[in-house]
């Protein structure tokens, strides 16, 4: 599982026109989903991310959480962070997840993401054309693999 976690100061997602998730102070997070990822890797993820201490306290040192600075989350999907690009100019998506496995554990995703967080997520919609603004906060990005845990 990827995930590229932006700390933003506004965040909102479009589905034909419509918003259908939109947030100030909080992150944005892309989520990739492959075959191999399990509730292992959910809870692992999850837990890091809801932790991650990427706010600023009251000295301006990043030392605070999500949680910690009571911001919210949009988690959008994104199988495009599992693009393999070694060979030749056209990504190849094959270790990306396919709709029947990956949609199962990106709802799973956000359950425990909002366990995590003790309130709602907001969310894209799977697999849709969806249009992501944000104004990234800092700016400050983190990419995590939980197969490359470091």
């Amino acid at each position: 599982m990827k995930a590229v976690i932006q700390r933003v100061s506004s965040s909102s997602v479009t589905i034909d026109s419509k918003i259908v998730a939109d947030i100030q102070h909080g992150l944005l997070i892309l989520i990739g989903i492959e075959d191999a990822d399990n509730q292992e890797d959910i809870n692992w993820l999850t837990s890091k991310i809801a932790n991650l201490r990427i706010f600023p306290d009251e000295n301006e040192v990043m030392n605070l959480s999500v949680k910690d600075s009571n911001g919210d989350i949009i988690v959008v999907s994104q199988f495009t962070l599992h693009a393999a690009t070694k060979k030749g100019n056209r990504p190849s998506y094959i270790k990306a997840s396919k709709p029947e496995i990956a949609i199962p554990l990106y709802e799973k995703f956000i359950s425990q993401m909002e366990l995590e967080m003790g309130k709602k997520v907001q969310t894209g919609q799977f697999g849709a054309d969806m249009k992501v603004a944000l104004v990234n906060d800092g700016p400050v990005t983190i990419i995590i693999d939980t197969k490359n845990k470091e």
